[in-house]
């Protein structure tokens, strides 16, 4: 068990430490989006190569964060039923959707998205557009980059799942301080109160 939950800080580190170096790209994306309004509305400037730059940056901003939002709590659940279960019933849905649902599907993509991005290689693709970017494939890596990224928040989180539910007690609650640490709840949040 502590063999598991080694492999479960590393995994948990290493996509955190992934998902806010990519959230950084934000900052690009910005200033790419700021430049082409300006040029377009001042200066009469359409760029294609700007828009799909725009498009470029967002899918290497949700790919490689969505494992952080997964590791970190922070995606988006439907809590009709999860709610009203008790804990360990929560950890059991948990487990079967990362065994079952998410690590299956993760491969899938991948699998699919590097024979996708291999075809592009292999045909030097390029844009749709006669003015818009070359080198096709160098975006088309990031789904099963990303994807890759997301199987190993699933990982993480299954062993986590797996200790929570059959770990020793100290082992358990070693895993849920952390997670309760690098969870991200709206609840939790501080909101300011409103001034009349």
């Amino acid at each position: 068990m502590n063999t598991l939950l080694r492999i479960d800080e590393v995994c948990e580190s290493t996509i955190i430490r992934i998902g806010r170096i990519a959230a950084w790209v934000s900052i690009l994306l910005i200033v790419v989006i700021i430049f082409d309004v300006v040029t377009r509305r001042f200066f009469v400037l359409g760029s294609t190569k700007l828009q799909e730059l725009e498009w470029h940056i967002h899918a290497v901003l949700f790919m490689f964060c969505l494992g952080y939002g997964y590791v970190k709590n922070a995606h988006v659940r439907i809590d009709l039923v999860r709610e009203k279960l008790s804990e360990r019933k929560r950890l059991w849905i948990e487990l079967i959707g990362c065994l079952f649902f998410l690590i299956p599907y993760s491969f899938i993509v991948i699998y699919h998205g590097i024979d996708w991005w291999n075809r592009s290689f292999q045909l030097n693709e390029v844009s749709a557009s006669a003015t818009g970017l070359p080198y096709r494939w160098i975006i088309k890596a990031i789904l099963p980059i990303g994807f890759a990224v997301l199987l190993v928040s699933g990982v993480t989180t299954a062993i986590r799942k797996i200790l929570q539910l059959f770990g020793p007690p100290e082992i358990r609650e070693i895993v849920n301080q952390r997670e309760k640490k690098q969870a991200v709840r709206l609840d939790e949040a501080e909101i300011p109160e409103e001034r009349p």
